[in-house]
Parts: structure tokens; sequence; C-alpha cells
């Protein structure tokens, strides 16, 4: 029999047992995503289909900083991807930031629940936010959810018409305003605010099932589709921002995210897909 020193006999016991041990899983990776809060509801559905076949990987999604604050967490390592209603400034591009066009969903004027009309003009709009109309027909009382003068929302609305770019200079002159800071705050406030006024993501109204009132804008009706075609009017850029440093997993969940399957669930929940191939024929 072959002589083994204690140290080689354990050797060979160990790798014996290493050897016949059933396999294991690899250790569960983390993939951490904030940004603009229509970008991160569209998140949702897409992250549950990839987790079907990605169980080890675990995603965190906290409640949304909006894409300017979550562009400064990614650059300080405390992210790994951002979706951004935002274009990247020349100084962020400097540090790292790397951003790839997604898609668009239609920004949609909303009201509160009980407010009975389904179409709003640019004119009525407009004569709204200057306060020369204060009421809906039924006679409540038009109360606006304002977004920060900032934020990409208000630069939307404001990119309707000349005269709407004047109105939202004007409402902010206006005391008393409600002052919504991110997506999930403002149309929460619109919907539980009697005669409540505002603007959402059509990815949110559609994956957080708001109960709010829809307009179409000028008789458009607001959709991937009217997107496409040009017709509807406002619309609110999804992007994916990495850096160097953005981890496998999460290059791995941006690619199923460019899958038809991942470009069909975009669709699906108000989002035209203009990265890779078209989700809409």
């Amino acid at each position: 029999m072959k002589k083994y020193s204690v140290r080689a006999y354990c050797l060979v016991v160990m790798t014996a047992l290493l050897l016949n041990m059933p396999c294991v899983g690899l250790a569960a990776e983390t993939i951490r995503i904030n940004g603009s809060g229509s970008a991160l509801d569209m998140m949702k559905p897409i992250i549950a289909a990839f987790q079907n076949t990605n169980k080890n990987i675990t995603i965190v999604m906290e409640k949304p900083l909006g894409s300017s604050g979550a562009l400064k967490a990614l650059l300080a390592g405390a992210l790994d991807v951002v979706l951004s209603s935002k274009q990247l400034k020349p100084e962020d591009v400097a540090r790292g930031a790397r951003l790839e066009v997604y898609g668009k969903t239609p920004l949609v004027l909303i009201a509160e629940k009980n407010v009975r009309i389904t179409n709003i003009t640019s004119r009525e709009l407009e004569n709204i936010y200057t306060g020369k109309t204060t009421k809906w027909p039924n006679g409540e009382v038009i109360r606006l959810v304002l977004r920060p003068q900032e934020d990409i929302d208000s630069k939307i609305i404001a990119s309707l018409s000349p005269g709407m770019a004047q109105a939202m200079t004007t409402v902010r002159s206006r005391p008393g305003m409600i002052v919504a800071v991110t997506d999930p705050e403002a149309f929460s406030a619109v919907s539980k605010t009697p005669g409540g006024l505002g603007a959402t993501g059509m990815t949110s109204i559609i994956v957080e099932k708001i109960p709010v009132t829809s307009f179409s804008l000028n008789g458009v009706t607001a959709n991937p589709r009217t997107l496409a075609d040009g017709t509807y009017q406002l619309s609110k850029e999804i992007s994916i921002v990495t850096t160097a440093k953005t981890p496998a997993a999460a290059n791995r969940l941006i690619h199923f995210m460019h899958s038809a399957q991942g470009r069909a669930i975009a669709a699906r929940n108000g989002v035209l897909v203009t990265s890779g191939a078209a989700a809409l024929k």
C-alpha cells in the first residue's frame, strides 16, 4: 500500500469529497437599479420575467430618486444601472456615464377620477395654467399638481406650444400651487386631490393601475402607436445609463430588455421601443 504523509492524506480526502459533492448554485448576484419613476414602473414586469430564469440574481429597486439623483448615485458607485428620462451632460460623460436610448412613453395628462371629460386641448391647458379657467365643467375647482421647474415633465409640457411655455412660467407665480417632486408623488397627488390635474408617464398608469381619468390631447389618444406616427405630441424618453463598472449580471438584464420578450413586455406597458428591433410593427 502506498504511504502518504498526514498533509497529503488530507488533501486526497478533501479532493475526493469535493469531486463527489453535488453541484451547488452560483452565489447570488445583486443589481442595484434606480432612476425616473415612469421608467422604473416599466421595469417591474420586465424584472419579473427576467427573474423567472435568473433566480440567482437579486434586483434592488428602491423608491425613485429621479434621473438626476440616480445618475449621481451611479457615478458614486452606489447604483449599477440608471433608467433615465434625461440626456447626459458633458461632465457626466467625462466621468464615465454611458447612455443608450431604449424608447419612449407618452406623457399623459391625467385628472382625479371624478373629472368626467376625456379630451383636453392645448388652448384649454393654456387657459388652466394661466388661471383663466379655474373650474371643470362639473363646477369642481381645478387643482394643478406641478413638477419642479427643472423637472423633465415640466419641460415636456412647456414644449407643447409657445403659449404653453408662457403658461408654465405664469403658473409658478400663483399662490398655493401643489408641487410633487417624483413621479409617484405626482400621480398620487392627482388621484387624491379633488379636481386634481397633472401628468404622468403611460407606464405608470398601466403598471400601477392608477385610479385617474386619462385625457386624449387635441383629440389624439396617448399610446405607443400615436407616438410612432407623430400624432401624439408629448413623450418621455427612457434611456439606460451604465458605466464601465456595471457588473455582468446587470448587462444580462439589459440584454434581456433588448430581447424580443423584453421589448414585447415594454410595449404592452406603454413603451415605444426604439432601440434594436422594433416592438411595434
